[in-house]
């Protein structure tokens, strides 16, 4: 486990007003998992990672790591954390399943492999004053949100900050549900993870990734609820949006006979409830800082930003894992030998 000595050291510096909204291209689909598995080869399931390009299966906070990288595939060039989710696919009406492809948000055309897009967030992302006071974190702090294993609204409750919007077009926001949609959309399926945003000013990490990090004591992020009195410290909120291009599989006749969704998460999670993500910091000295205590919003922060071409460049580091992951063709299983629940009956 990990410390700062003291807490004014992820102090409070001054007015802030960003709002920081960027898209990464992506680094690598493979099965490494650093933050739950550090060390495994390969680990459980198979990972989508966009980042820092020294991102590999250890990742020891100790070295700097993502410190260490020499280009990252963000559009803020001094930004080399690693951002990453479990990887969607599609389950075919014969049972074998395919590698879901990831599409850009609109306006970031061009990005390898579709990517994802993050944002840093002093208050909810309609409210454009930003006006809350946050921190920047610091080397070595990393952090983990949802349940691997939750398959019921029940079980996800807790997480409510991870959603799905079944997408009518590019612009598509509204209606997030917390499990699949069950119904076709046109034009992709968004995930969006939003991690908590109370920190408990000591511990950089936790055994299992979460406990150093709380939700709001009470309301909500986007209601400025206060944070707890065991975790005191207000961050900014970290998001992901994913855009799963799910427009290949909308013809119904594929979809299973029983009229239920076909999508599966890499892991077998078919209800959608097991939604989760992962996050190791690494923006360089205090690049993310400068730019949270700016008045700026979305593209307008700032910083030395890098332009997609350059994101590119930077995108497809050799694989650790070799193994066929359905990229454009047809699997049994889901690799490490995963298959969705209903399969199992």
């Amino acid at each position: 486990m990990m410390y700062w000595t003291t807490i004014t050291l992820f102090g409070l510096a001054g007015p802030v007003a960003a709002l920081i909204r960027f898209q990464c291209s992506q680094l690598v689909v493979e099965r490494l998992d650093p933050l739950v598995t550090p060390g495994q080869v390969p680990s459980p399931h198979v990972h989508q990672i966009v980042g820092g390009n020294s991102f590999n299966a250890t990742m020891n906070p100790d070295k700097d790591m993502p410190g260490e990288s020499t280009c990252t595939t963000c559009q803020f060039s001094e930004d080399f954390s690693n951002y990453w989710t479990a990887v969607l696919y599609f389950k075919s009406r014969n049972g074998t399943y395919q590698r879901v492809p990831q599409r850009s948000n609109a306006g970031f055309e061009g990005t390898t492999g579709g990517g994802m897009t993050v944002y840093y967030m002093q208050d909810p992302l309609y409210d454009t004053a930003q006006k809350s006071k946050v921190s920047a974190f610091k080397p070595g702090f990393r952090m983990f949100v949802g349940d691997v294993n939750a398959r019921t609204k029940q079980e996800a409750a807790r997480f409510r900050q991870l959603t799905y919007t079944c997408m009518e077009n590019a612009g598509s926001r509204e209606h997030e549900t917390v499990s699949f949609p069950t119904h076709v959309c046109p034009y992709g399926i968004m995930t969006s993870v939003r991690f908590p945003t109370c920190w408990d000013g000591k511990n950089l990490d936790s055994p299992d990734h979460m406990a150093h990090m709380s939700y709001p004591e009470s309301g909500t992020f986007e209601s400025a609820g206060p944070c707890p009195a065991t975790h005191p410290v207000r961050t900014s909120q970290v998001m992901y949006e994913v855009i799963w291009d799910t427009s290949k599989y909308n013809i119904k006749e594929d979809w299973p006979e029983d009229g239920t969704q076909p999508f599966v998460w890499s892991f077998g999670d078919e209800t959608g409830y097991a939604n989760h993500g992962d996050y190791v910091f690494g923006w360089k000295n205090d690049a993310l800082q400068n730019i949270l205590d700016t008045s700026c919003y979305a593209q307008s922060c700032g910083g030395k930003q890098q332009n997609i071409a350059a994101m590119n460049k930077c995108a497809g580091i050799p694989k650790t894992v070799i193994e066929d992951i359905g990229e454009g063709t047809w699997l049994v299983e889901l690799p490490g030998d995963h298959r969705s629940e209903e399969s199992r009956h």
